[in-house]
Parts: C-alpha cells; structure tokens; sequence
C-alpha cells in the first residue's frame, strides 16, 4: 500500500512537471534569480569603482597644509598623527601611508605623520655633581640639549654646580619643552680654598702622590735629570712650587711640576 501511493505520487510530480504553470514558473524562478545577480554585479561594480584607482601624491617633506589641499583635490580622506622630534620643522609631514605612487580608489584615507608644532614637556633629571660628559648623556636621554657653560671655582675639574634654563636656575622635577638648551656652570677644578704645599723632594713619584692627594693637589710635569734607567725608583730632587719661608700654601686644585733624578 505504501508502495503503492509513493508511485501515485511520483506519478502526479511528473505530470505536474509536464504543465505550462510549471514551466512558468521556472522560467519566473530564473529569471528572478538572473536580475538579482544582474543588479548585485552591478552595484559592487558602482561601489568598489572597478578599474578606477587613484595614485596617493608625495607628501613626505611638505607642510601638512599643503598635503591636505594636495589630498582634498584628489578626493583622498586623510588622518593626522603626530611626533616630535628635536631639529625637525614643526608641521612638516615626516611619513605616509599608503606610499607615494600606490593606486588606491577614491576616498581612500591616507595617514599622515606630522611633526609636533609644541614640544612635550620633559622632566629635568638629576645632573647636580655629575661631571660633563656624564651630564650631557643624562641630558640627552631626556631630550634636551646642553647650551653655555661656564666655570667656577671648584676642587672637582667639570663637575655640575649648576643647571639654568632660559637664565633661571633649574632644579631636578621640572618640566621644560624638550630640545632645550641647559646651561651649565661647571667646576674648574682648582676651587677657592687653598692648601699647604707639600715637600716632595726625596719621594718616588708613587710616594709623592700621596700627599698630593692629601693636599687636594695633583702632579704636574715630570722632568728629568741625567739619564734616568728606572723612573720608579726615581726621586724628586725639585718642584715647582717649592716649599719656602715665602711660599706655604696654593689654591686647592693646582698641580706641582716635578724634577727627578737617579734613585737613591
């Protein structure tokens, strides 16, 4: 019976297959379908604009004015980033993307990487003691520059007394504009105390070196006397400075030329 009535059915699906409603109907179906992707080939081919590309423009090294009145004319969007740098002029486009030359379709967003036309404030690190060239690394680092220096008297020879900025003294924390100039009041070296002078003579120079140190002196030029075969068992026979009823005391910083001669 089941059989029977499958058969029935499939008898009726063929016949039916057979009207002219059916055939209509197919030729509706495909028809609809056929215009559907008549009309969706169609407005991609309208939205993505196929086969029309436009060159994005150089704009690396331009004002960021002009790029964007180069852009606008071309019907390119645009999008601004900036960084600072220190030596670059303010406002000047430094990167693109896309390239230069790449084929891009209209309204496509070019992004662009201008340079700051405000510097970010850094805070002043901590340079006070550090000799020079410690502080010009720290300075660096920090972004800023190292402008004047000048000398005063101190026993350590370029040690950091002092940092200015813009003719005010500066102190560790502050925030300034970074690219800065610092300047720098350094130490000579000598400083404003004096010392007694020590009595050399008879010392190697290793042995002498000591109550320079002592003395916050330093050893000056060495200078011979006969033939000399072994420096360190040398002694001083003079120095300059000598030790005197007239002359006791130097300035703090100064250094002691020496004379040696044969070793004991």
């Amino acid at each position: 019976m089941l059989l029977s009535f499958a058969k029935q059915s499939m008898n009726k699906f063929f016949l039916y297959l057979r009207t002219e409603t059916f055939r209509k109907n197919l030729l509706v179906a495909i028809g609809s379908i056929l215009a559907f992707l008549f009309i969706i080939f169609f407005i991609l081919r309208f939205y993505t604009r196929h086969a029309q590309s436009i060159p994005v423009p150089a704009l690396q090294g331009l004002a960021v004015e002009s790029a964007i009145e180069i852009l606008k004319t071309q019907g390119l969007n645009y999008e601004i980033d900036s960084v600072y740098q220190v030596d670059k002029k303010p406002g000047t486009v430094i990167e693109q993307d896309p390239d230069a030359n790449t084929n891009v379709k209209a309204n496509r967003t070019v992004y662009l990487t201008i340079i700051n036309r405000q510097a970010p404030n850094a805070s002043f690190p901590d340079i006070h003691d550090k000799i020079y060239l410690e502080a010009e690394a720290i300075l660096r680092n920090a972004g800023l520059k190292i402008g004047d220096t000048v000398y005063s008297s101190d026993i350590a020879l370029d040690r950091v007394l002092e940092a200015t900025f813009a003719g005010q003294r500066i102190k560790k924390g502050e925030l300034i504009p970074k690219g800065s100039r610092i300047g720098l009041v350094l130490g000579d070296g000598r400083g404003s105390g004096e010392s007694d002078i020590p009595n050399l003579i008879g010392l190697s120079l290793s042995e002498a070196r000591f109550p320079l140190r002592q003395a916050l002196l330093s050893l000056g030029n060495v200078m011979y006397e006969g033939t000399i075969n072994d420096t360190a068992n040398a002694i001083i026979i003079r120095q300059m400075p000598a030790l005197s009823d007239t002359l006791t005391k130097i300035s703090i910083g100064s250094r002691i030329d020496v004379v040696i001669s044969n070793g004991r």
